[in-house]
């Protein structure tokens, strides 16, 4: 079977992931005639993703896994889900940021990616509680030393968890001392029950205050993020200004969080007037 050029790996996996858990579960040979390409590297794929943590193989095909709330992934395991649509939402996120603002980036794979689109902003200060944000700056500016307008960036103390975010008393203590201009958090679920939330109870506590210190919240979330609920939930959706996230989105899904917040959708294709 010749394999199908247009379609990427990950663009596949993700079609894949999206596959299993619309439909509970798929076989591999309707991933072949659905995808154009060989059983071999539909079985690769599966394997690929099974490695990450996000379905089960079984004889034939797979299923999703399903996770207790309390489940939190490490980074490693998140950074590689959604990869286009996280670059999508960064390079969005990033230009609602002007030249020597305050702001702040949670922990999270995804602003971690906009971490990066940030390096030539001049003149910004960024409190983060992510080491791997943190990290960004830092190797940014050992490898191109010292520049006008670099950003100043704090890190904040705390426990480490799993998504490399610093937690806990000394992280609350510090942030409850700041003020910035705008915050951008990265979430583990959103809905409109729940609002935000996470499977880490420290975790919660660390980014309620981070949303009370901001001006304005920006959430930074990939579709897959919609209608997951987590152990804990530490904001209303009520509490944010804007959610940037892509264009996997569905529709009923934008209708509903449009009554709530500001909505921009990132790698939307164009349209022709």
């Amino acid at each position: 079977m010749s394999e199908n050029p247009n379609l990427l790996a990950e663009q596949r996996r993700a079609l894949i992931l999206d596959e299993v858990r619309r439909r509970g579960g798929v076989r591999v040979n309707e991933l072949t005639r659905k995808l154009g390409v060989s059983d071999m590297t539909v079985r690769r794929d599966l394997d690929a993703l099974a490695r990450q943590g996000v379905l089960e193989k079984v004889h034939g095909g797979a299923v999703p896994v399903v996770e207790a709330s309390t489940h939190e992934p490490g980074f490693e395991a998140k950074s590689g889900l959604e990869p286009t649509a996280k670059e999508d939402i960064a390079r969005a996120a990033a230009e609602l940021v002007a030249p020597g603002a305050a702001i702040a980036l949670s922990g999270g794979t995804t602003t971690y990616a906009l971490a990066h689109r940030l390096l030539d902003v001049p003149d910004l200060t960024v409190v983060t509680n992510s080491v791997r944000v943190a990290d960004v700056f830092h190797v940014a500016q050992r490898t191109s030393g010292a520049r006008q307008g670099a950003a100043t960036v704090v890190l904040t103390g705390g426990v480490r968890t799993p998504s490399d975010s610093l937690v806990g008393p000394v992280a609350d203590q510090a942030i409850a001392t700041l003020h910035f201009d705008v915050l951008f958090l990265g979430v583990h679920g959103i809905s409109a029950e729940a609002g935000l939330s996470t499977p880490n109870l420290a975790e919660a506590e660390t980014n309620r205050r981070l949303v009370q210190s901001a001006r304005r919240v920006v959430v930074v979330a990939d579709h897959t993020k919609w209608g997951v609920v987590g152990l804990s939930s530490f904001a209303a959706l009520e509490q944010v200004d804007t959610l940037v996230t892509d264009a996997g989105l569905p529709a009923d899904a934008r209708a509903e969080i449009s009554e709530h917040l500001g909505l921009v959708v990132a790698g939307e294709p164009e349209t022709a007037d």
